[in-house]
């Protein structure tokens, strides 16, 4: 926890095997939140950008575009099954529209809405306005895939959708069934509540950066969660009852002692140190990064990298941890868009070969979509990664504004 002007700032670092790769901050007072669901009314439809502004009652508008509209507006909207109309037939200032936060605000960019809201469980996300069924890109196992799919094929009823979560594997019938009760029992008593409510209003508010983190991503392959503060300790315990899973209460461990939890850990070192221009490789080479609105390039230097008096072994060796390293960086940066990589040179084909299987099998492990493309003809490495929210270097910026 940390304490600032506007209340307490909570803060969560994952790491893997005593690594830094992600951090997360709550914002004190922020209202508009990713995943929270508001009764908006429309203040203006945009035909020229095919977009439209809903106003849901707080200090900005949620921006709204025409791909973010259901298929059920957009049938009203064309007067046919399937159909897709302008969105100037589909809205009109003045109408009330469900609307979910997609993204949160992004520099002066207002919060982008949608109405193709998604619930998400811990084994599901339900999908209240689209018939389909999915399962999470990280769920491998092929029998493990059609095992889920028939079972959400199962729960789902018409024009609704599932997507089995990574959590899902493995879980009984019975948790994936109560799993989607809840949701769907969440669901009626969004919609009851906007049926009884005027706009603008809030219905139903995501869950804080903790909580969050304990549903999605607190499974049997993590260790343990370590927390400094008695009371979200004792939250979390709670938490994890609600969502049946006092098997992993026994893994959060509450911290006590005159270091400071992420001091404990080396958090705090390995934060400052991954925001440098300059990140040092462990064989001797080191890594520049330099980002900008545009794309982010990153240059890979071999240094003092003697580890093998074979010049192409050295530059090899360098390129395998930097292809190691630079995943890791993009996830902990949150770093989004278009990044080029400049690796050292290689003679070997081979040597080359090896340098992108080992990127590939990192970028593998983001939750995030993140895509090697392609080696341009200059010997550049290509590597997209799906925009999702500010940059950490942002973030921390704007906090040591307030």
């Amino acid at each position: 926890m940390q304490r600032g002007p506007t209340g307490v700032r909570k803060r969560v670092a994952l790491t893997e095997e005593g690594r830094l790769v992600e951090v997360y901050f709550d914002q004190p007072g922020e209202r508009i939140v990713t995943g929270s669901i508001y009764k908006g009314r429309v203040e203006n439809v945009l035909p020229g950008m095919g977009a439209a502004f809903v106003d849901v009652g707080e200090r900005q508008s949620l921006f709204l575009s025409q791909n973010e509209i259901n298929p059920e507006l957009q049938e009203q909207g064309s007067g046919r099954r399937r159909g897709r109309a302008p969105i100037q037939k589909v809205l009109r200032a003045g109408d009330n529209v469900i609307i979910q936060v997609r993204r949160e605000a992004m520099g002066k960019k207002n919060p982008q809405g949608t109405t193709k809201v998604s619930l998400p469980g811990r084994y599901w996300v339900f999908l209240p306005k689209e018939d389909r069924t999915a399962v999470s890109r990280r769920l491998g196992h092929h029998q493990e895939v059609k095992r889920l799919r028939q079972i959400a094929d199962e729960l789902k009823g018409r024009d609704e959708g599932l997507i089995a979560r990574t959590a899902a594997r493995g879980a009984s019938r019975d948790d994936l069934e109560r799993d989607f009760r809840f949701l769907v029992g969440t669901w009626k008593g969004i919609e009851e509540e906007a049926a009884r409510v005027e706009g603008p209003r809030l219905l139903f508010e995501g869950l804080d950066v903790v909580r969050s983190l304990i549903r999605d991503r607190f499974t049997q392959d993590v260790s343990k969660v370590v927390v400094d503060d008695e009371r979200e300790y004792r939250d979390i315990g709670e938490f994890l009852r609600y969502l049946h899973l006092t098997e992993l209460k026994d893994r959060v461990e509450f911290h006590k002692g005159p270091l400071a939890l992420f001091v404990r850990y080396d958090v705090e070192r390995q934060l400052r140190e991954a925001l440098q221009r300059r990140v040092p490789l462990s064989g001797g080479g080191f890594l520049s990064i330099d980002e900008t609105e545009a794309l982010t390039a990153i240059d890979v230097n071999t240094g003092s990298n003697v580890r093998h008096r074979n010049q192409e072994a050295a530059i090899l060796n360098t390129n395998i941890e930097a292809a190691r390293e630079i995943p890791r960086l993009l996830r902990l940066r949150r770093i989004s868009g278009i990044i080029v990589v400049d690796f050292v040179d290689m003679a070997s084909p081979g040597s080359e070969q090896k340098v992108v299987d080992a990127l590939q099998e990192e970028l593998a492990k983001d939750r995030v979509p993140a895509d090697f493309i392609d080696i341009t003809q200059l010997g550049l490495v290509e590597i997209t990664r799906r925009r999702q929210g500010e940059s950490l270097a942002t973030t921390l910026d704007s906090m040591e504004e307030e």
